[in-house]
C-alpha cells in the first residue's frame, strides 16, 4: 500500500491514512488494481489508523472516519470479487517497563480501531509488522473481544543474526509462534523487513512449531537507493518462481510488502493458480 501511494503523491513524513480523508479515489483505484491483478485479500490503507499511531499526526480525533473511509474504499471496488481485510499495525509506542506507555493504551487503542473496522465491515483483521510480542498479544486479545467470528492473522516481522531470526525486540520465532497462538491468533506468519528468500527460510522455522495456517508476505528485496529513491530489486518473475518453495513448504496465504505491485500479485497468483489445478 504504502509503495502505491508514494507513487501517487504521498509525500515523506506524511501518514499515509491521510488520503483516507482526501484521496478515497486514490484508494479506491489501488483496491481496482490488486483486484485485477487476482488478489483474494485486499488491504485496508489502515496499517496506522489506530488513535495512539494517530495522535502522531494530530489526527487521532478523526480515527473513526479515518478506517471507516478506508474500509469503504475498498469494499466499493472488490465488492464479493476478494475478501476485504482490516491492517493493523504497531502503535509507534514502547511498552513499560522499556517505555513509557501503559499496556492498557495500547489495547484500548486497538480495541478502538477494529471496532470500526468490524462496523465498516472487514472480512479479517491482520495484526501485521510487530517486532513486540507483548503488543502483537494485546492487538490480537482487542480483535478477539471485538469479535470472535472473522479471522485473525497475525505477522511479525524478524531481521537475519547470527544465531537466527529475531525481531528488533528480541523475539525469536518459536517465541512468536507460542505467543501469537496463545493470544488466540487464527492464522499466522511473517510479513515486511526480508525478501522472499529469507522468507522461504522464516517459514521453514515457523512449520517447525504450527500447525496454524501460515501467512508470509515479503519485501520485493532490500531496497537500494538509486537517484534519492528507495529501488526493490526482486522482480515479479523471481518473486513467483520462489514462491513455488512457499507452497511446498505449506504456506497458505502469500502476498506481497514494501516494494511489490501488481505485477508482483498477478506473477505470484498465476503460479498458485498452477498448484490448485
Amino acid at each position: 500500500m504504502g509503495t502505491m501511494l508514494m507513487e501517487r503523491g504521498l509525500k515523506p513524513g506524511e501518514p499515509p491514512e491521510s488520503f483516507n480523508l482526501t484521496s478515497t479515489s486514490v484508494l479506491e483505484e489501488i483496491a481496482r488494481l490488486y483486484l485485477e491483478a487476482g488478489a483474494d485479500l485486499v488491504q485496508t490503507n489502515t496499517f496506522g489508523a489506530s488513535s495512539l499511531k494517530l495522535s502522531a499526526y494530530a489526527l487521532d480525533d478523526r480515527t473513526e472516519e479515518i478506517n471507516r473511509n478506508a474500509v469503504q474504499a475498498v469494499k466499493k471496488v472488490v465488492g464479493a470479487q476478494a475478501y476485504v481485510y482490516g491492517s493493523c499495525g504497531p502503535t509507534g509506542r514502547i511498552l513499560k517497563p522499556y517505555g513509557d506507555t501503559e499496556p492498557r493504551d495500547v489495547y484500548q487503542s486497538f480495541e478502538q480501531q477494529m471496532k470500526i473496522l468490524v462496523r465498516a465491515g472487514v472480512d479479517a483483521i491482520c495484526v501485521e509488522t510487530m517486532i513486540d510480542l507483548n503488543e502483537a498479544q494485546l492487538a490480537i486479545k482487542a480483535a478477539k473481544t471485538v469479535s470472535v467470528d472473522i479471522p485473525i492473522m497475525a505477522t511479525m516481522t524478524f531481521d537475519t543474526t547470527p544465531k537466527g531470526f529475531y525481531t528488533v525486540m528480541g523475539v525469536d520465532i518459536k517465541t512468536a509462534v507460542r505467543g501469537l497462538e496463545d493470544a488466540g491468533a487464527d492464522i499466522i506468519g511473517s510479513n515486511c523487513g526480508n525478501g522472499i528468500e529469507n522468507m522461504i527460510r522464516i517459514a521453514h522455522e515457523f512449520k517447525k512449531y504450527t500447525q496454524r495456517v501460515l501467512i508470509v508476505q515479503s519485501n520485493a528485496g532490500i531496497p537500494e537507493i538509486k537517484g534519492g529513491a528507495a529501488v526493490y530489486p526482486e522482480t515479479p518473475a523471481f518473486m513467483a518462481e520462489k514462491a513455488q518453495e512457499l507452497i511446498t513448504i505449506g504456506v497458505s496465504i502469500i502476498g506481497g510488502c514494501c516494494g511489490t505491485t501488481p505485477a508482483h500479485i498477478c506473477a505470484l497468483k498465476n503460479v498458485i493458480n498452477t498448484y490448485r489445478h
